[in-house]
């Protein structure tokens, strides 16, 4: 399964970020509504349900920027590979990090979980979807 989409969902009572990321069997023809928005500017939105066949759940205190909020990017140039599709904001960081976290359309789910897992993060998986 590989990666397609990631939903910033909010922030919690603590304060901790929520984030939806959304794992599909297929590549080939997945789109959702206002992906061709340039720039994205809030406008994409995940995929159809069809598409998506797992959804974890990332809480966490570590503020991720997501291309659906770029105001110089598109969804489909994180498709192309342009940019990622979220990436670790730096912001009020006394050093750059060692290892920046970021996430790429397409991304197999073995390499999401190992790069959440070195930063001591992990998904909270939803039931399995069975789409027909």
């Amino acid at each position: 399964m590989n990666l397609v989409y990631i939903n910033k969902v909010g922030q919690n009572w603590k304060g901790n970020f929520i984030y939806e990321f959304l794992f599909s069997d297929i590549l080939e023809d997945i789109d959702g509504e206002g992906w061709d928005a340039y720039p994205a500017s809030g406008n994409p939105e995940s995929p159809e349900e069809k598409f998506i066949k797992k959804s974890g759940v990332l809480t966490t205190d570590l503020k991720l920027d997501v291309i659906q909020e770029s105001d110089s990017f598109a969804m489909w140039d994180a498709v192309d590979g342009i940019i990622a599709m979220a990436w670790e904001n730096l912001e009020g960081y006394d050093e750059y990090p060692e290892k920046r976290l970021f996430f790429e359309f397409g991304e197999n789910i073995d390499s999401v979980e190992s790069k959440l897992y070195e930063k001591d993060m992990v998904l909270l998986y939803n039931k399995e979807l069975i789409n027909s």
